[in-house]
């Protein structure tokens, strides 16, 4: 894997995994304009982790909004202090995969995931990934029932899983679902992609290096977000 890249937002905070104050879980959530959803993403984000039970982070990765979604943020954190939030804005749009990265270094957890801002993944879907953490290197979800997405969409992201399959060799039902990693995987990668096949690409690297894995099969919603939300990006 190519030499990671540490936060370029203007923090030089580097966690590497194995530091005394380590936590079990870092969950990051990138959003760009996401005014409308992010309060309700990080609502069920608590939720779920209150199920767990265990220690946890949120890193709420702001990747250049020009609405309101960071007042939602800070609003949300002035009105639950308790919880483990974390707050951080880019300063321009870098795109998803690079914020995810960035969020592994400013992170402190043993496993990582990424939960997207606009709330389209139900409390118990978290809850049944995280339940699996130490069950294998990658949790990695598909969608058993996905409503929202065109037949035409849905074929898309089939025809992409078949590719992917047949030039890596492996049986993976679908990549772009966020799968659990462990976060010391996430700091010594680096992504050439911008949108979310750089998932695919980390998975695979990840499994031919022998890596285990476990799928799970879950529910979750498609939004579609419009102009730029191709799925051929």
């Amino acid at each position: 894997m190519s030499e990671p890249h540490p936060p370029s937002n203007g923090s030089s905070e580097v966690n590497p995994p194995g530091e005394a104050d380590s936590i079990t879980l870092t969950i990051v959530v990138p959003c760009k304009n996401e005014e409308a959803n992010i309060t309700g993403t990080l609502q069920t984000i608590a939720g779920a982790m209150k199920e767990i039970g265990c220690s946890y982070e949120v890193l709420v990765m702001d990747d250049g909004s020009t609405d309101g979604t960071s007042s939602r943020i800070a609003e949300f954190q002035r009105i639950h202090p308790e919880l483990p939030i974390r707050h951080h804005r880019n300063p321009t749009n870098i795109g998803v995969s690079r914020t995810y990265v960035n969020g592994a270094f400013l992170g402190k957890g043993k496993y990582y995931r990424m939960v997207c801002g606009d709330n389209v993944e139900p409390q118990e879907t978290m809850v049944a990934i995280f339940k699996m953490m130490g069950q294998a290197d990658i949790i990695i979800p598909y969608h058993q029932k996905l409503t929202g997405k065109s037949g035409l969409r849905i074929a898309i992201s089939k025809f992409y899983t078949f590719l992917v399959n047949l030039f890596s060799g492996n049986s993976i039902h679908y990549y772009n679902g966020c799968a659990l990693h462990l976060r010391k995987h996430v700091l010594r990668w680096h992504s050439y992609a911008f949108g979310f096949g750089f998932q695919a690409d980390f998975t695979t690297r990840l499994i031919q290096e022998g890596a285990s894995h476990q799928e799970i099969a879950i529910r979750a919603t498609h939004v579609n977000k419009g102009k730029g939300s191709s799925p051929f990006n």
